[in-house]
């Protein structure tokens, strides 16, 4: 055979090999419920119910383009100025198709088929309310894959990190962020052992609905497990399960030492705890105060010793979550995480892997 046969047969196995490596690879992956679902990784048509700038965040670039659906819901209602950003940043997300909210039940089966996604990515809660609609769906061939910041656990971040990497292709860096996300949670923990310090009590509230009416507070998830993380006593854990409001006079007796009052940037009420993108620091400390002065609030040892602070509810449920930690950590034990820079760690997780930089205030002191 001639040397041209051979550069022939040579490039056409080059050529060959290329056109596969350009098809996505049949693999099984497990979720964070423990699910084996097989798929062809990186998705290349990805439906997104939940999580989106940790999506985002993890997928990298490519990660904005392949996204043919969203439900959009929560994020939109209450950061719309953050999603004007991402949009500016990312003109192509105006063309991503909203399939509905599930929280607002508005969520269309049909919207989402249209779509022709690869894979459909679920939060937990997501996966649990749509249980009747999940067999639709995969009787039409499209995988569904749960994941699940909600929990606010270092074992769920992780895993739901590691789960977006496989999905995007972007394992490596899914492995950097988990990793990063891992040493800040570690930190704080083997501090707070080492240091064997009383645990202080805190009482931590979605400032939604202004000073006049007690709102959400947490018990055992979201804001009430980050408490836990960061080495504090929630005082609401014996009366709340899961999230709602605490009895005024009951809160009154548990005397915490320390209050978080949580906002985010589209709230109606004037009074309403406002934080996030765009809102000035002065505003956000004039709504703090007038929860500092309701009734009987005073008394409390959390108010009478300046301990009152307001934090980023959009900062919850998400890898961003790690500068919240932080905050909480640094208020509940000040001289053990004097080091420790919370607002530089929001802003520097935007500045390393999304498209935008917010500008606004994400953590707050009363005085």
């Amino acid at each position: 055979m001639t040397q041209h046969f051979w550069k022939k047969l040579a490039l056409s196995v080059m050529l060959a090999l290329g056109a596969l490596s350009a098809w996505a690879v049949p693999s099984t992956i497990e979720d964070v419920l423990g699910r084996r679902i097989t798929l062809e990784l990186p998705a290349k048509r990805v439906l997104l119910g939940f999580y989106i700038e940790d999506y985002f965040a993890v997928g990298g670039d490519k990660a904005f383009d392949r996204l043919v659906g969203l439900s959009l819901g929560w994020f939109v209602k209450s950061r719309p100025a953050v999603w004007e950003q991402y949009v500016t940043a990312r003109p192509t997300l105006r063309d991503v198709v909203d399939v509905g909210s599930v929280q607002f039940q508005t969520f269309s089966l049909e919207k989402a088929l249209a779509t022709k996604p690869d894979v459909v990515v679920l939060a937990d809660w997501q996966f649990k309310a749509l249980a009747s609609e999940i067999p639709r769906l995969e009787a039409a061939g499209i995988p569904v894959v749960v994941v699940d910041y909600n929990a606010q656990t270092l074992e769920r971040h992780l895993a739901s990190t590691k789960v977006l990497g496989q999905i995007t292709g972007e394992t490596a860096r899914a492995q950097r962020i988990a990793d990063e996300y891992r040493q800040v949670v570690e930190t704080i923990q083997q501090r707070i052992a080492k240091a064997k310090l009383p645990r202080p009590r805190v009482y931590i509230e979605l400032g939604d609905k202004g000073p006049a009416e007690h709102s959400y507070t947490y018990g055992k998830n979201m804001w009430g497990a980050m408490v836990d993380l960061a080495g504090g006593d929630n005082v609401a854990a014996p009366f709340v399960k899961d999230w709602g409001p605490i009895n005024p006079e009951q809160l009154l007796v548990s005397k915490p030492q320390v209050v978080f009052i949580a906002g985010y940037e589209s709230v109606s009420n004037p009074d309403a705890m406002q934080m996030g993108m765009g809102v000035p620091a002065g505003e956000a400390r004039r709504r703090l105060q007038g929860f500092a002065q309701r009734k009987g609030w005073s008394a409390l040892p959390a108010l009478q010793d300046a301990r009152l602070y307001g934090v980023y509810h959009g900062a919850t449920r998400s890898l961003l979550d790690a500068s919240q930690l932080q905050y909480l950590a640094k208020a509940l034990y000040p001289t053990l995480f004097a080091d420790i820079h919370p607002e530089a760690t929001y802003l520097d997780f935007y500045r390393h892997y999304l498209p935008i930089q917010p500008q606004g205030t994400f953590v707050l002191s009363w005085k």
